[in-house]
């Protein structure tokens, strides 16, 4: 094709097409339900790859996807008969600890932050599965067991550089392109293709409190009562999360319990060891447990402590809704569906939010109102296609009947399928679409940069 022998010499990277040897590999995603077959994957290695293959994209008129980790559950890192722009060996971390702020690559994940800041008993907020990649997180929101501490992922971006749709290279921060800072702060891969982020680092000691605790299932309705009563008033140090799920079935959890339904509650208190243990011991006694595995852990291994439970290929469908409250009729409604999950890897997950992220204002970053305290996701994890109708069933069903309790809002990095509902975008963004369109129309005009949750460009 016209076109492709020039992009391919000027690459320092290596551009891959059907046929090749490693397109297979290079075009297979972390979620197995997603198998597209793009027409080109620009395994990038600098900057200057990335400019190539966005001009590439454009003047040929491809269809352009972003892969950073390549863990976006709704598969937006790639695109049939498009141009992949794969930034997955562009890892790289810098630390500098005396400003406390740390620079990664667009396709270094949380694992590769983390192991580079904790060198220096420094982290910033990520989520909790070390594979995941910081990019697709961060522009997304970006939520995990440091979110109530110290904010969301995108409230400690400092500043990016990104490449965009015309081919430029721009540095966006609070004194240079403020308005395309304040976009990627949540407003998704809708303008640009983002190849440094610069993160404001905080004080977390490598070794932390984990708090994780296994009780039965007959109990899950009094857990959940008291983890609600729990959070009323809260500090800030602690950021737990509960879900429905069932118990492994390895060591070291109890033979007789192996495989029946439960409740997890997990969180985290980073710096002092007595009293993050002090703070989460009322959540500890609240039944008989079936294992109690709180205590010391290292953080980084505090962040893999999941990344076993989320294997490469299987299939995934995880969706969520924002909620006022955690009522007795919404618990009521997680029990039923809780206890009938097909696949028995799939959880229903209860985040609280609030503390440090609940102080943003709703217009500080493209993501949007944060006063909703209760996040509730179902994750449908499973590995046999004959079983994806169920599980979508069972995920779709536990939303359906959650609705009436919320105004649609979602958790922007759980959003099932992008194509499930054209007013996904705008009931997310709310108040922030308008001024959303309007840097989309600044930067990214004839919407070159769409396969996301997508902000249309009025010219477009």
């Amino acid at each position: 094709m016209a076109g492709t022998e020039t992009l391919q010499s000027s690459l320092a990277g290596e551009l891959v097409t059907p046929g090749a040897a490693k397109y297979e590999s290079a075009r297979r995603l972390w979620n197995g339900m997603i198998d597209k077959r793009p027409a080109f994957i620009v395994r990038c290695r600098e900057v200057a790859d990335v400019v190539a293959a966005v001009n590439f994209a454009r003047d040929g008129q491809f269809r352009l996807a972003v892969r950073g980790g390549g863990h976006n559950v709704a598969g937006t890192a790639s695109a049939d008969d498009g141009v992949v722009v794969d930034l997955s060996n562009m890892r790289s971390v810098s630390v500098d600890p005396d400003s406390k702020t740390a620079r990664a690559q667009g396709g270094a994940t949380i694992g590769d932050l983390d192991a580079a800041t904790q060198a220096h008993g420094l982290a910033t907020s990520m989520g909790v599965v070390s594979r995941t990649g910081v990019a697709g997180l961060t522009l997304n929101g970006g939520i995990g067991w440091l979110r109530r501490k110290h904010g969301m992922s995108c409230d400690n971006l400092i500043s990016v550089e990104m490449v965009t749709a015309d081919g430029r290279v721009l540095k966006a921060d609070e004194a240079t392109n403020p308005e395309l800072l304040w976009a990627v702060k949540g407003g998704g891969g809708n303008f640009g293709v983002v190849t440094t982020f610069e993160y404001r680092l905080h004080r977390v000691d490598p070794t932390v409190f984990l708090f994780l605790i296994f009780y039965p299932f007959e109990s899950a309705g009094k857990v959940l009562t008291s983890f609600r009563d729990y959070m009323q008033d809260a500090p800030d140090d602690v950021s737990p999360v509960a879900f429905i799920g069932s118990v492994p079935e390895a060591e070291p959890f109890p033979a007789e319990a192996q495989g029946k339904r439960c409740v997890v509650m997990g969180g985290v208190h980073c710096n002092d060891l007595e009293e993050g243990e002090r703070l989460f011991a009322p959540l500890r006694t609240i039944a008989e447990p079936i294992i109690d595995m709180s205590g010391p852990m290292p953080y980084v291994e505090v962040q893999k402590l999941f990344d076993e439970d989320y294997p490469e290929g299987d299939r995934y469908y995880w969706k969520s809704l924002k909620l006022p409250a955690l009522t007795g009729e919404v618990i009521d409604v997680l029990l039923k569906h809780g206890a009938n999950a097909p696949s028995p890897r799939s959880t229903i997950d209860v985040w609280y939010h609030g503390g440090a992220m609940g102080r943003v204002g709703p217009d500080a970053t493209a993501y949007g109102d944060r006063s909703a305290p209760i996040l509730i996701a179902p994750e449908a994890n499973w590995d046999d296609p004959a079983d994806d109708r169920a599980n979508l069933a069972w995920s779709r069903g536990l939303l359906a009947d959650l609705e009436r309790f919320g105004d649609g809002s979602v958790y922007l990095n759980f959003p099932g399928f992008l194509d499930e509902s054209d007013n996904l975008a705008r009931i997310a963004y709310g108040a922030n679409y308008e001024r959303l369109v309007e840097i989309k129309n600044s930067y990214d005009p004839r919407n070159l940069f769409r396969s996301n949750l997508n902000i249309k460009p009025m010219a477009g």
